[in-house]
C-alpha cells in the first residue's frame, strides 16, 4: 500500500462510480469514456492495495474497503467545496437551487421563463436529488424540500400543503369498490399512501401489493400510459390534470402530511438573487393554490 495521497482524478472516478454502481454512468457524468474511469479505479485500487469494487456481470459492487473509504472521499471533496466557496464568497447572480426530480419537472420547469422575464440578469443552476440530505444540501443556496417540517434550525418557510388522491389514464375503469384488486403504484417512504387514504374514507383495504418508485415522476408515467392507478398530489399532478393524460377517478382527497417548504442557505439569505428567487418563488405558489380553488 502506498502511503502518498492518491491523484484527485482517480478519487473523484471512485465517487463517481459508486454514486452510480457504474463505471459507464460515471464515464457519462465525468466526460471520459468507460475505459478511462475502469483504468483509473484499477489504478487507485493498487495504490491502496485494497480492491474497491466487486464486478459483478450486470452492475459494480462496494466492497467493505469501498464502504469504508467512500465517506472519507465524499467528505473531502464537501471540505473542498465549502472551503473554495468560502475564499472566493458566492456568486450573485449564479444561484444554486435543489429539488426532487418531479416538483423540478412537473411545477418549476414550466413556470421558469416567467422568472427569467423578470430577472434576466439572475442565473440559476438547478439540481435534483431522490432524497433530500438531513440539513440544508451540500451547496445548494436554495433547497425546494417535500417532506415533514425540516429541522428547527433550518431556516425554512411553508411554501404549500396539498391534498393526495388516486390518478389514472382517462378511461381506465376502476371501480372504487375494485380498486384495490388493481395494479397500484406510489413514491416510496411517504406518510400519505395508498393504506392512509383508504382509511380516511373508511374503506375496507386488504392490503394489496403496491408497486413502490423512488420518484413521482416514474409512478405517475406508468398510471399515463394506461398501467394502473397512482397517488399523486395537487403540486405534482397539476400539469397532468390540466393536460388530460390523467384524470381523478374519484373525488375523495386527504389533506397531506408532508409540505413544501423553502430552504435558505446562511450565505445566500442576503443575496439580491436569492431573495428575488424565493420571492418569486412564493408568488407562484400562491397563484397555483389560488388556481386550486
Amino acid at each position: 500500500m502506498n502511503s502518498a495521497l492518491p491523484p484527485l482524478n482517480w478519487l473523484r472516478a471512485f465517487e463517481a462510480s459508486a454514486r452510480h454502481l457504474s463505471f459507464t454512468d460515471a464515464a457519462a457524468e465525468l466526460n471520459m469514456t468507460q475505459s478511462a474511469v475502469s483504468q483509473q479505479i484499477k489504478s487507485l485500487e493498487g495504490h491502496l492495495g485494497r480492491q474497491l469494487f466487486h464486478r459483478r456481470p450486470r452492475a459494480l459492487e462496494l466492497t467493505q474497503s469501498g464502504l469504508t473509504f467512500l465517506p472519507v472521499v465524499r467528505e473531502a471533496f464537501r471540505t473542498l467545496t465549502r472551503g473554495t466557496r468560502a475564499m472566493l464568497g458566492p456568486d450573485r447572480n449564479v444561484l444554486q437551487v435543489q429539488s426532487n426530480i418531479s416538483f423540478a419537472i412537473q411545477w418549476l420547469a414550466p413556470r421558469l421563463p416567467r422568472f427569467h422575464a423578470r430577472h434576466p440578469d439572475v442565473r440559476l443552476s438547478i439540481r435534483t436529488e431522490l432524497w433530500e440530505a438531513r440539513d440544508m444540501a451540500e451547496g445548494a443556496d436554495i433547497e425546494i424540500r417535500y417532506s415533514l417540517r425540516p429541522a428547527t434550525h433550518l431556516n425554512a418557510h411553508l411554501l404549500k400543503r396539498d391534498h393526495y388522491y388516486p390518478v389514472a389514464a382517462p378511461g381506465y375503469d376502476v371501480p372504487l369498490d375494485q380498486l384495490s384488486s388493481h395494479p397500484l403504484f406510489d413514491c416510496a417512504g411517504l406518510m400519505c399512501n395508498w393504506p392512509s387514504w383508504a382509511e380516511d374514507q373508511s374503506l375496507t383495504w386488504p392490503n394489496p401489493y403496491v408497486t413502490y418508485c423512488t420518484t413521482y415522476s416514474i409512478s405517475l408515467a406508468i398510471a399515463a400510459a394506461g398501467g394502473g392507478v397512482a397517488l399523486a398530489h395537487d403540486t405534482i399532478a397539476s400539469e397532468y390534470l390540466k393536460q388530460g393524460t390523467l384524470v381523478r377517478p374519484f373525488e375523495h382527497r386527504v389533506p397531506m402530511e408532508e409540505a413544501y417548504y423553502l430552504l435558505m442557505s446562511p450565505q445566500a439569505a442576503d443575496t439580491p438573487s436569492a431573495q428575488a428567487f424565493s420571492n418569486w418563488l412564493i408568488e407562484e405558489i400562491a397563484a397555483f393554490e389560488g388556481s386550486l380553488d
